[in-house]
């Protein structure tokens, strides 16, 4: 509890002020205090590129739902928020590892990197992101097994995974995930600034 009051705030003011405005929204959202893929989907589609983003974002939900229980609750996507807000580099790409990692097998095979890949290309398509990577999805997934799986074993484990990003920038940006797409953003028939948190 003592790191969490000491944790810096984005938007100034303290970071139980901003914990309540995070719970506030999520039970605004999600009433029972759950939130199901379905319910995910629908807020994550709404805060990116519809539809095109449904891939991925049933990713993200599988990565947060870390009992497996087939929702999330507050306790969870808090934890995953913070980290991927306020967690160091190699906490981040801990978490990121899990998203790859499809299966939880504990290693990620170019198929399963191919699919996230395809999925977040197909997203910034979608959405002209102004720093849309040029390379597409088979040709990132290429240059990220090139550089990281160091045994050429055809899969990469989590410690070629961390080192690996951690000693590259590029495959760093590449592979960590961007905390704003896993924040549930406020429906707009509910609230009219309809603004992330």
């Amino acid at each position: 509890m003592g790191q969490a009051a000491a944790m810096p705030c984005r938007r100034g003011g303290s970071y139980v002020t901003e914990l309540y405005e995070w719970f506030r929204t999520f039970i605004n959202e999600c009433p029972s205090g759950l939130i199901t893929l379905h319910e995910f989907q629908r807020q994550f589609s709404n805060g990116t590129v519809g539809n095109d983003s449904a891939e991925y974002a049933e990713q993200i939900f599988r990565t947060l739902d870390n009992n497996e229980d087939g929702v999330v609750d507050f306790r969870e996507y808090v934890m995953a928020i913070s980290m991927l807000i306020e967690g160091t580099p190699e906490e981040k790409l801990r978490w990121s590892f899990k998203l790859y990692d499809k299966d939880r097998d504990g290693v990620i095979t170019r198929e399963e990197m191919l699919e996230i890949m395809q999925a977040v290309h197909k997203m910034s398509l979608a959405n002209a992101m102004a720093k849309h990577n040029p390379l597409t999805a088979e040709e990132c997934t290429n240059r990220i097994f090139l550089r990281l799986d160091k045994d050429n074993n055809a899969i990469i484990c989590l410690d070629e995974f961390i080192k690996g990003a951690m000693d590259d920038v590029w495959i760093r940006e590449m592979l960590e995930c961007d905390p704003s797409t896993v924040m549930v953003e406020r429906s707009p028939e509910r609230d009219p600034a309809s603004t992330h948190w």
